[in-house]
């Protein structure tokens, strides 16, 4: 990835000048440094046409902005830094990303703020890099995971069950010597983003080891989501846990393979007192052919996923799967065209289907 680097020594010329490099070539990043500070701006724009076969749906088909993000790092010197990442995809304006990291060293980094869970690696890969259009396989007009019935890609389960995705709180990460071990633990409010307070006193803990050698990572998860019972001011906890597998390199020629399972507590779904126990896993492999000599490409890679779920393992026929033949078309590094047919097939129940084509703009 090119870089554009300005060094200034006061004044506003050197920001003007190197705000305007956003409009850079294709792929560019834009660093900022001066005496005090490091600042490196880049984001995204995914522009997306989405076809439902499902007639709940409202609309049969639609373009929309699913995601448009300007992301700035700002590094204080190597101890402080942090990241800022709004949101206006979706005719919505969030906030992503807003955290600050205070490095005590390879072994040791503390993250106070909103930022992603360190549960599973499909959510903790970028959305600039997710080898699928969509992480939960979604079909318009198909409910997601709130009940028996559903549309139960690994996913859906672990994002609407508050496992994974992104959350306010701290979170503590690091390197164990040079074995190739990484940990990760965090403690948080357990509402999500763009929550400005908690809805009860108890909060949520995830915690994460990873093994990485060769360009093979396995890793292990558990999550504890803390959630309101009733409206009587009862708190409960919810569990899940689970292991995955990243072999492969993004954006790079050859096969790349992820793969992982999850299982643990259905909390929206209580069946008497209790949640329901949910299971879920999935299988995203893709092959990157390169192209040679072409001005427009670098590579096409072909890709299929399988995601399977349950939401209530005491009860039969309310499984389902999400199937996703897909071509990618790279550009230029993360810029690329994708097309997916995510495939619902239920136990019992229609089959549906979604088509969707995404373009990716990174710089």
């Amino acid at each position: 990835m090119m870089r554009h680097v300005l060094t200034r020594s006061g004044g506003i010329a050197g920001v003007a000048v190197g705000l305007l490099l956003v409009a850079g070539p294709v792929g560019a990043q834009v660093q900022l440094s001066s005496k005090s500070m490091e600042l490196k701006i880049d984001g995204r724009i995914h522009f997306q046409y989405n076809h439902t076969s499902a007639a709940e749906a409202l609309l049969g088909n639609t373009f929309f902005i699913r995601r448009a993000r300007l992301e700035i790092e700002a590094k204080v010197n190597d101890f402080i830094s942090g990241r800022i990442q709004p949101e206006f995809g979706e005719g919505t304006v969030g906030l992503r990303d807003a955290f600050v990291t205070l490095n005590f060293g390879p072994g040791l980094r503390t993250t106070f703020g909103q930022f992603k869970r360190p549960f599973d690696v499909f959510e903790l890969t970028s959305s600039s890099q997710i080898l699928v259009i969509e992480r939960a396989g979604g079909v318009r007009g198909i409910p997601g995971c709130s009940g028996v019935s559903s549309v139960c890609s690994l996913s859906r389960f672990t994002e609407k069950l508050g496992f994974s995705d992104r959350d306010i709180g701290v979170m503590v990460d690091g390197a164990l010597g040079s074995s190739g071990f990484k940990y990760y633990a965090s403690i948080t409010n357990g509402r999500g983003p763009n929550n400005s307070i908690d809805e009860n006193a108890t909060k949520s803990y995830t915690g994460r080891v990873e093994y990485a050698v060769s360009g093979l990572r396995i890793g292990g998860h558990i999550g504890v989501h803390d959630y309101p019972a009733d409206t009587l001011g009862t708190n409960k906890y919810a569990t899940a846990f689970g292991a995955d597998v990243d072999w492969g390199h993004f954006e790079k020629p050859g096969p790349h393979v992820q793969a992982g399972i999850v299982y643990g507590d259905n909390w929206l779904n209580v069946v008497a007192t209790d949640p329901s126990t949910f299971v879920s896993g999935q299988v995203i492999a893709t092959y990157m052919f390169p192209v040679n000599e072409n001005k427009y490409l670098y590579g096409i890679e072909p890709l299929v996923r399988a995601s399977w779920g349950d939401p209530d393992t005491d009860v039969s026929d309310d499984t389902g799967w999400i199937f996703t033949p897909g071509l990618v078309l790279y550009m230029a590094g993360r810029n690329k065209f994708a097309v997916n047919v995510d495939v619902w097939k239920p136990a019992i129940g229609n089959t549906e289907y979604s088509i969707k084509a995404q373009t990716y703009l990174y710089f």
